[in-house]
């Protein structure tokens, strides 16, 4: 039977698009661009730029730190990703301009990131989101994600870069933040492995697991930069299990006309809006360069063609829609 959504999912989505003015999507929804100055063989710029993120042109608490306001009794909040994300930002806008106010920013965010690491119930260190968030069943506060610890892996291994060599604060949070990956979601993890022996990065902590392509590319990144800082081999095999897990599974995103945003398990596909379809593509032009497999490239390419027809266009949006009234 579908999940219908609640009377406050409308609420929530009628407030973001339909009021105006600052919400939490107008921070989400910044048109994806690769970063082509970064790199696969050393830790530099972030491998996607972020610019606009970077100016963030919403609340701030007295820190310089970054709100989100998801209107609502949810209100204004912290959310990890968001501020790793801003971080990254203005780590790529310091290494192209040298402007110490990027660096800071940047150190900022590396600095909330280690005071708010927190502990879950089987004693792992995550970065928890303190609100709630109405997805397939709604996530209760305090949630953690794969895609949180992956981003703020990906500050914390370049904010050690600014440290003293006696100074490890960083790269320890990141270690222990790492955790997380080699834990199933059972054990308080992050990780699911499938009947085919495929291990996932989960987005969202649900049951069944929706295995969230964006957000496991995202957490994937993560994994690799904490190899690229310290050459840890448990690291890098733990990337090298994610690669086998896009290559024997992205097909199964491929809907012939558009990508898929996660494997719903619904009678309905959940279609990937025209931003996260444009957000996937950008991210398997980045594996590419990453890993060398051809395959993420040509799929890259096949979805980019989907996204030049009208008709595609339109076939996805109207599957999308249908999901959303259906579903979540």
């Amino acid at each position: 039977m579908p999940l219908l959504p609640s009377l406050n999912y409308y609420r929530r989505i009628a407030s973001a698009y339909l009021l105006g003015g600052q919400s939490h999507l107008t921070f989400w929804h910044e048109t994806p661009e690769e970063n082509l100055n970064a790199t696969a063989s050393e830790l530099g710029e972030y491998y996607m730029l972020f610019a606009e993120k970077a100016n963030y042109t919403g609340v701030y608490d007295s820190t310089g730190i970054p709100q989100l306001d998801y209107r609502g009794k949810i209100g204004r909040q912290y959310n990890p990703i968001a501020i790793a994300q801003y971080g990254l930002g203005n780590y790529n806008l310091f290494r192209r301009s040298g402007s110490t106010e990027s660096r800071d920013r940047f150190l900022q965010s590396a600095d909330w990131l280690v005071m708010h690491l927190e502990n879950n119930s089987q004693g792992l260190a995550v970065w928890n989101h303190h609100f709630d968030w109405e997805y397939r069943d709604t996530l209760r506060a305090p949630w953690y994600s794969a895609l949180a610890q992956g981003q703020g892996i990906s500050v914390l291994v370049r904010a050690h870069q600014f440290a003293r060599k006696d100074d490890s604060h960083y790269l320890n949070a990141a270690q222990q933040a790492l955790a997380s990956f080699f834990k199933p979601l059972a054990e308080g993890g992050v990780t699911f492995t499938d009947e085919q022996g495929d291990l996932w990065f989960e987005e969202y902590i649900v049951s069944p697991p929706t295995h969230i392509l964006n957000g496991f590319m995202w957490a994937a990144w993560g994994v690799y930069d904490y190899f690229l800082a310290t050459q840890d081999q448990s690291a890098q095999d733990l990337f090298s299990r994610a690669i086998r897990t896009l290559t024997h599974n992205l097909d199964r995103y491929d809907l012939g006309f558009w990508s898929l945003y996660e494997q719903s398990g619904t009678r309905l596909p959940m279609v990937a809006s025209p931003f996260y379809h444009q957000l996937h593509i950008v991210q398997l032009r980045v594996m590419h360069r990453l890993t060398g497999e051809d395959k993420f490239a040509h799929v890259a390419d096949r979805w980019e063609s989907y996204g030049r027809s009208r008709s595609k266009r339109t076939r996805a949006l109207c599957y999308k829609s249908a999901f959303k009234l259906c579903y979540y």
